[in-house]
């Protein structure tokens, strides 16, 4: 029954993938219909559905896209000429579809191109986006430059270096950006090396997922004070609260261990060798020395400006590290196979201190680094 449903549904969404067009004709989507259309048609170039649906839909698009375009050139649109471009640029995108669709160049045999009609327009459209990134930047909030930063991305893909636009792109890209200067306190000397590397972790996650692409950059104290940071947006402390390591705990464990039907010997009757079963036994004593180390990560967001505290979490981590063997006295055979070889195991020596701080350190950073990602994933 699970099988059957798992094909019906996969043919369900093969059908979906491989849609006509047709529906989305029905509605009016005719750029939707003509580029599914033309999907099908990649796959199968003699799917007669989609051959009408392409032949149908196709003038219907190319008309609505270059009536939108003109309509938007002729309106008061606070950004006719983007969106002018972006008609022109949808009937360009079916023009390509289908010059490499030779199932659809038989049923289209001229497809338009607007390329020529999309050149005079850039020079309009990289001012109408600087213009509007200048309006943004100038009410000095922090979304309003990220929008900014956009409208002046937008204008240098329209013209390149269009006026002073990369100067401006940069000035919103720093006022948009939150700038965090990361405080990590230090370990004791003693775990100096594992509390570096721990840190270093979680400074080399901040660097390597937090890059310039974004709008979040975070900084160590010494790296704030080598750029000159003049403005910084919040403080993230992080420190241990705790944390404890080595704490010992030895449990011992005797048993009496006995095992039926054990041929423990022979005898003769009448002049036969017979085997003679009994019961052995054999004393077990079973030792587990486990040596556990925990610790309680806090992580503090301070606005830097107020001191206001905008989020507050803690961190726990614990790591067990186990050594178990065993001792025993009487018949070995009383034992299974599994006790036989804990017998001949011996004591081990933990982890060094150091070793063991880094091990529950682990399930503390995975905790901390969605916290991050959390927090930030709005900015």
């Amino acid at each position: 029954m699970a099988q059957r449903f798992f094909w019906l549904a996969a043919a369900v969404l093969f059908l979906a993938a491989c849609s006509s067009g047709k529906k989305a004709y029905e509605r009016g989507d005719y750029y939707e219909s003509v580029m599914k259309a033309v999907q099908r048609l990649r796959q199968n170039p003699g799917h007669e559905k989609s051959q009408e649906t392409l032949k149908n839909a196709y003038p219907l698009a190319v008309d609505f896209l270059a009536t939108q375009a003109q309509n938007e050139i002729t309106s008061n649109s606070p950004y006719k000429w983007r969106n002018a471009i972006q008609a022109y640029t949808s009937i360009n995108s079916m023009y390509e579809a289908i010059r490499q669709c030779p199932g659809c160049l038989k049923v289209i045999r001229n497809p338009k191109e607007y390329y020529s009609e999309i050149g005079p327009l850039k020079e309009k459209a990289a001012e109408e986006s600087y213009n509007s990134g200048i309006a943004a930047l100038m009410k000095g909030t922090r979304e309003d430059a990220k929008r900014a930063y956009f409208l002046f991305q937008e204008t240098n893909q329209y013209v390149e270096g269009y006026n002073d636009v990369l100067e401006y792109m940069d000035k919103a890209k720093f006022l948009a950006t939150v700038k965090v200067v990361v405080e990590q306190i230090p370990v004791p000397a003693r775990y100096d090396l594992s509390g570096g590397f721990f840190q270093d972790q979680i400074e080399e996650f901040l660097h390597r997922n937090y890059t310039d692409d974004g709008f979040v950059k975070f900084f160590t104290p010494e790296e704030a004070q080598s750029v000159n940071l003049q403005e910084v947006d919040q403080i993230m402390r992080i420190a241990f609260d705790d944390f404890s390591v080595g704490n010992v705990r030895m449990t011992e464990r005797e048993e009496t261990l006995t095992r039926d039907s054990v041929k423990i010997g022979e005898t003769k009757v009448e002049g036969k060798t017979i085997p003679v079963y009994g019961t052995v036994k054999a004393k077990l004593t079973t030792y587990r020395k486990e040596v556990v180390s925990t610790g309680l990560l806090s992580m503090v967001i301070l606005d830097a400006r107020t001191g206001g505290v905008l989020t507050h979490r803690k961190f726990n981590g614990q790591y067990t590290w186990v050594s178990s063997w065993a001792r025993f006295n009487g018949d070995e055979r009383a034992l299974t196979d599994e006790q036989l070889a804990l017998c001949k195991l011996r004591e081990m020596q933990p982890p060094v201190p150091q070793e063991l701080f880094l091990e529950f350190t682990r399930p503390i950073y995975n905790q901390i680094i969605p916290a991050i990602r959390s927090f930030y994933q709005n900015y």
